[in-house]
């Protein structure tokens, strides 16, 4: 059910050469660079874990770049999900739509702060 976690981080190739040793003793490698995030894994319709420098530039702190991204399974599934679950209290951390080229998401905070995302690729 998981699609990626993101982990932040104040020094990305630092991240990165870390995690690209250390998840390639599971067989991950890199399979989606961004610039600001480095997404590891075995395959792209697999779950991945995302390095990367926090979106609002604030220092790195638990919890600051990191989001529990959930496959929705359709743009459609994205609008539904995001929209139920601001409904259900959760707060916007950006509304659905196309993040780039074929990657569709939705962001929310959880009533205890938790961000997260459903998305679909595609």
């Amino acid at each position: 059910m998981i699609g990626y976690s993101m982990i932040g981080t104040a020094d990305l190739d630092k991240a990165k050469a870390f995690y690209g040793e250390l998840l390639a003793e599971l067989g991950a490698k890199v399979v989606m660079d961004v610039g600001r995030a480095a997404f590891y894994g075995k395959a792209m319709n697999q779950p991945m874990l995302g390095v990367c420098l926090p979106y609002d530039k604030q220092p790195v702190s638990v919890g600051n770049g990191s989001m529990i991204a959930l496959p929705a399974g359709s743009r459609d599934n994205v609008d539904k999900l995001y929209a139920k679950a601001i409904s259900l209290g959760a707060s916007d951390e950006g509304a659905p739509g196309e993040r780039m080229p074929g990657f569709y998401a939705g962001y929310f905070r959880d009533l205890d702060g938790h961000k997260l995302a459903f998305f679909h690729m595609g």
